[in-house]
């Protein structure tokens, strides 16, 4: 991986090698989205203090409510600084 990529662009280009080790494998995408949502689940609860499971709440609250809003976050993370955008 390249190191002038973002945390982001790292760990979408984690997920794309996922994808594509699945190879023509049913839900592919989703086997592969699992598995990077599992090691974060793992790290939340290691890295995350007493309060991680709040904040696991806030970023999936996010994702159901204000879709629009993950998304923005998610394209300030890829590159763009613009703090007001960064998760």
């Amino acid at each position: 991986m390249a190191s002038n990529m973002t945390p982001l662009e790292r760990a979408e280009a984690v997920f794309h090698e996922l994808v594509a080790h699945y190879g023509g494998a049913e839900d592919r995408e989703l086997r592969a989205a699992a598995k990077l949502l599992l090691v974060a689940l793992d790290k939340f609860r290691i890295h995350g203090g007493s309060n991680w499971s709040a904040l696991l709440d806030e970023y999936v609250d996010l994702a159901k409510r204000d879709p629009e809003r993950l998304e923005r976050i998610l394209h300030g993370n890829r590159g763009k600084k613009d703090s007001s955008l960064l998760a």
